[in-house]
């Protein structure tokens, strides 16, 4: 996954870590991480990104805040953005998908699962 820019943003280490993981894993070499949606937007201030997965459960700055304020930017209008997170109600998935994210998914998950979202919403050969 040469030349897609990856952003996740997780407030938890742990998941982090997993995520990371899972992303090299798939084949994604640049990867920016940030713990929180005012970190995040203050990682790729003057960055462009290719692909944005987020938590929805975050301190500061919610994963929902964040998909908002990204999809009010003209740079990221039709980024695709992978929700994911411990929020498997229907609402939720609705809510999410009228904000704006291209899918979503729910913890926990494996790389496989991980693979399967991300080729929704971007092409990953």
């Amino acid at each position: 996954m040469q030349n897609i820019k990856v952003l996740f943003v997780e407030d938890s280490l742990t998941m982090r870590r997993v995520i990371k993981n899972s992303l090299k894993n798939i084949g994604f070499t640049d990867i920016i991480e940030a713990e929180n949606g005012e970190d995040a937007l203050k990682k790729i201030e003057n960055t462009k990104i290719d692909l944005v997965l987020t938590d929805w459960n975050m301190p500061e700055m919610n994963g929902e805040q964040l998909v908002l304020r990204l999809r009010s930017m003209d740079m990221y209008k039709s980024t695709p953005i992978l929700m994911i997170t411990t929020r498997g109600l229907r609402d939720d998935v609705l809510n999410a998908i009228k904000i704006g994210v291209n899918g979503y998914l729910v913890k926990p998950f494996d790389a496989a699962t991980l693979k399967k979202k991300l080729s929704k919403c971007i092409d990953l050969n």
